[in-house]
């Protein structure tokens, strides 16, 4: 597999950039963060992390090393109530408004830069394969505008054994792929393998992966030992329309008045609400799709439905549907504990 273009070198050459996103989709700048940043970031994840069960407490926290007895995924219940205390973090919030991925971003959009509200924070339990986030496209779950950019970033080196993101070269040319039920982040992958296309490669701490909402990404599975954080952070214009969930918290059912309940400062509080923003409904026919494929293996006891199943159990606004969902989860689980 080829590994990843470097831009590093162009990263005052604006016109280079915005050529190379469109060529490829994807921009990968090494450094751009202080490494010094992103540990604290980190340990303070740790810190949570460890608290809650998902860190070994014999051995130091700095090493992260997994307490698999504390697995879960988003968006279970036991996922959630564990993120919702790192999201509330004030310097998670901070590090998207970053000087470095600002002015970055406002080479490559080449306009004035609004960060989505909605930043997303990942852990990522390690030897759980079968949970690696799927190939996909952001566009679904963003909208607003196509021209939205995902700063993607681990908290720490990346190695081989801990994966990382691989994306599909100049697959954002193409708009949006077919796609069905999966297991892991997002719950659905698209069908086309995109063979011959993707890229990846190792990252070190301080490296940004920046990629177009329509290129097709996928997780490298974590096959070491450690728990594996990472950042979404997404950039469009402030001029282009946005989705009213880009404004409400990743760690919903949360509330912005909760989140910022402790924090010391009012500095990045409703900071978009300074803008006259252009709000575009949302598409919701792709989920919809999504969730009507899912039911349907789901009713057939397929356990690739389980991560969309537990979608509309957590999300879903049909109190039917999330009936109809939990018994199939359920069900799903007795037939695994019989198997097993």
């Amino acid at each position: 597999m080829p590994t990843f273009l470097d831009s590093t070198p162009f990263l005052d050459d604006p016109t280079e950039l915005r050529a190379r996103m469109q060529r490829d989709g994807y921009l990968l700048i090494r450094s751009l963060l202080p490494a010094a940043d992103l540990e604290a970031l980190r340990l303070n994840f740790l810190t949570v992390a460890r608290n809650h069960g998902w860190v070994d407490k014999n051995n130091p926290i700095t090493d992260a090393i997994a307490d698999q007895t504390g697995f879960c995924v988003e968006p279970t219940p036991e996922y959630m109530d564990v993120y919702q205390h790192m999201y509330a973090l004030p310097q998670f919030h901070a590090l998207q408004h970053h000087p470095a991925l600002l002015t970055t971003m406002a080479k490559v959009l080449n306009g004035s830069v609004l960060p989505h509200p909605r930043l997303i924070g990942r852990t990522i339990f390690p030897k759980r394969e079968s949970f690696t986030t799927p190939p996909h496209q952001d566009f679904i779950p963003i909208q607003g505008t196509a021209d939205t950019i995902t700063a993607w970033f681990p908290l720490h080196d990346l190695p081989a054994e801990l994966g990382g993101l691989e994306v599909a070269v100049g697959s954002h040319q193409k708009g949006v792929y077919e796609f069905e039920p999966a297991l892991g982040a997002g719950g659905l992958a698209i069908t086309d393998t995109l063979a011959e296309t993707w890229t990846g490669g190792p990252f070190a701490q301080g490296d940004v992966l920046l990629f177009h909402s329509l290129t097709a990404h996928r997780g490298v599975p974590n096959t070491g030992d450690t728990l594996r954080l990472s950042v979404d952070a997404r950039y469009q214009r402030v001029s282009d329309p946005i989705a009213p969930g880009s404004l409400l918290p990743h760690s919903q059912p949360n509330t912005w008045e909760n989140i910022y309940a402790g924090w010391p400062d009012d500095e990045f509080q409703y900071y978009w609400r300074r803008y006259n923003l252009d709000i575009k409904d949302y598409d919701d026919s792709y989920h919809q799709e999504r969730d009507r494929q899912a039911l349907l293996i789901g009713e057939q006891g397929d356990p690739i439905s389980v991560s969309v199943l537990q979608r509309i159990v957590a999300r879903d606004n049909d109190p039917n549907k999330r009936r109809r969902a939990t018994e199939l989860l359920a069900a799903i689980k007795r037939s695994e504990s019989a198997e097993a």
